[in-house]
C-alpha cells in the first residue's frame, strides 16, 4: 500500500502523512448538526463558544471547517504559494 504525504508551503521541512490527519466519520442529524470528535476538538483546540468558519472546496463537493484564526492561517498559506506560483511563471506563455 502507498503512503500519501502533504507538504506544509510554509514550513518545506513539514511533512505530514496524510492518513494522520483523519479522525473517522460524523452523522449529520435531523437539524442539520455535527459533533466534532474528541480528538479533533482536543487537537485542534476547539472548545465550547468558539466560531467556526465553514467553507466549501471550489471544485470538490466538500467542506473543511476550523477555527477562524487557523483558517486565516490556512488562506495565508494558500496566498503565499500562489505569490510563489506567479513569481515562478511570470511571463509564462498560458497552455
Amino acid at each position: 500500500m502507498y503512503e500519501i504525504y502533504v507538504v506544509s508551503y510554509l514550513s518545506e521541512d513539514a511533512l505530514v502523512n496524510i492518513s494522520e490527519l483523519f479522525y473517522g466519520s460524523v452523522t449529520v442529524g435531523e437539524r442539520g448538526q455535527v459533533v466534532i470528535p474528541a480528538e479533533a476538538r482536543a487537537e485542534m483546540g476547539i472548545k465550547p463558544g468558539d466560531k467556526l468558519l465553514v467553507m466549501r472546496d471550489p471544485f470538490h463537493k466538500c467542506l473543511s471547517i476550523g477555527r477562524i484564526d487557523r483558517m486565516r492561517e490556512l488562506l495565508d498559506e494558500f496566498e503565499l504559494a500562489y505569490q510563489r506560483f506567479a513569481e515562478e511563471h511570470q511571463g509564462a506563455e498560458p497552455e
